[in-house]
């Protein structure tokens, strides 16, 4: 090759190159630029590990609940974390609550705050809480008897669960307090969670709180609840107790059941109709000793039923010592009066056992530490009061006028009766009697 020839081609060849450079064929085959690495979003990483009804509460709500936007914990989560490690106090296997690993999960995403970690602690949270809230609205070993299914305690599966929790002006509070469960519960467990019960204490807690939850956190805008361990009687407006009087409850033998209803009616000038047992061992022997001058002294006369205008019979027609034997059951009744049982008025709630709140003429009974006295009906230290409250209106009581007179209440109220042998004192727990021996049969049940 001559020299000018190599010469030639030291200037043709950068255009020559140039050329193939630029040509659109072969521009293509260029390898494009590496796409950048997507790193999904707290937000995503929450939605892609929810599902059922934790997803569609997510969906709806379109951000966490227990964690911040910018990515701090809500207080109300180390406050789940601290209710769920104590879950014993509740009757409850903490290590069923997977309390470890939730614990876990909350100290990474504080520590790391990645989209990951974040979003794994707050479907735990979410998880945990809703078991943990529906385990404790099962009512208790099926201690109580309820009238109607809207009296129970109800679980509300995880999306309604959450939605309520979220709408709380603090979820720390609502979670601290409790507020899914009776303020009487929430009070009673942050006693026992302190640790500063001894064992036997511990039990005699734990068994008055499994009856605790079956009542629900709010039963309604007024209830009354009645305590047969304590035989004490509450009125509640909310939360808050507005009155109490004394009451007198079931003996051991016939004990006043743990039972919720709703209050539906008054009756005025009541009859007493006397329980079968005591025709036989009462009735009848004083009627055999004292003939019927007896039961006109005290007001009492056998009728063909208790329906309303039952026919009344001669009490010589009966044979007496078949009554006391107890081969016939004749209906006897005591007329109204100062004298009769019920004294001036009852209070009706349907069920099964028979019983219902009434006044008494033996006031002198209410000044006794021991109230279990009767035969399974409730009697009130103060009917009266009791009414107004009732009928949200005066209520006057008198001995006068026509027997068994109904009188509706505005609205029906309902009734819870508990048994409470274990209530907070500061720090501590006031133990009283168990004279049912309730305590005993709940921790067998539990266990």
């Amino acid at each position: 090759m001559s020299l000018a020839h190599a010469r030639r081609l030291v200037v043709l060849l950068p255009l020559a190159l140039s050329m193939v450079v630029s040509h659109p064929a072969l521009a293509k085959r260029k390898a494009p630029p590496a796409a950048p690495v997507h790193v999904p979003t707290f937000q995503e990483q929450l939605v892609s590990r929810s599902t059922g009804e934790l997803g569609t509460f997510y969906a709806y709500r379109s951000e966490p609940l227990w964690i911040h936007a910018d990515g701090t914990i809500d207080p109300a989560a180390l406050e789940l974390v601290k209710l769920i490690q104590t879950a014993d106090a509740d009757g409850l296997d903490p290590a069923t609550l997977h309390a470890p690993e939730l614990a876990q999960a909350v100290s990474v995403a504080q520590t790391t705050r990645t989209p990951a970690a974040l979003a794994d602690a707050e479907v735990m949270l979410s998880r945990a809480f809703t078991e943990y809230v529906a385990a404790l609205r099962q009512p208790g070993h099926a201690a109580m008897t309820y009238e109607a299914v809207t009296l129970r305690p109800h679980t509300l599966g995880a999306y309604y669960t959450l939605s309520e929790a979220a709408k709380a002006p603090s979820l720390a509070d609502y979670v601290r307090d409790m507020r899914w469960m009776h303020p009487l519960y929430t009070q009673l467990r942050r006693v026992v969670a302190a640790g500063n019960l001894d064992a036997s204490e511990r039990l005699v807690a734990i068994a008055n709180l499994v009856r605790l939850r079956d009542i629900p956190a709010h039963p309604a805008d007024r209830y009354v609840l009645i305590d047969a361990a304590n035989a004490t009687l509450s009125m509640y407006e909310g939360d808050q107790v507005v009155d109490t009087m004394k009451v007198i409850v079931g003996k051991a033998v016939t004990q006043t059941p743990i039972y919720a209803g709703y209050l539906r009616y008054a009756v005025t000038n009541p009859y007493w109709n006397v329980p079968d047992n005591l025709v036989r061992s009462l009735i009848a022997k004083n009627m055999l000793a004292q003939g019927p001058a007896y039961m006109k002294r005290q007001g009492y006369e056998v009728v063909d039923g208790w329906e309303p205008g039952a026919a009344v019979l001669s009490p010589t027609s009966l044979d007496w010592h078949a009554v006391q034997r107890g081969d016939i059951d004749p209906h006897v009744r005591q007329l109204p009066s100062v004298f009769n049982s019920m004294g001036k008025v009852k209070y009706e709630f349907p069920n099964v056992y028979g019983i219902y709140l009434h006044d008494t003429p033996e006031k002198d009974l209410m000044e006794k530490d021991v109230r279990q006295l009767s035969n399974g009906c409730i009697r009130l230290e103060d009917a009266g009061r009791l009414g107004r409250w009732l009928m949200g209106a005066d209520f006057a009581l008198s001995s006068k006028g026509d027997p068994e007179q109904r009188v509706d209440l505005p609205k029906p109220v309902p009734i819870y009766i508990t048994y409470l042998t274990a209530r907070p004192d500061g720090d501590r727990i006031a133990v009283s009697s168990d004279p049912y021996a309730h305590d005993q049969q709940t921790l067998a049940a539990l266990n």
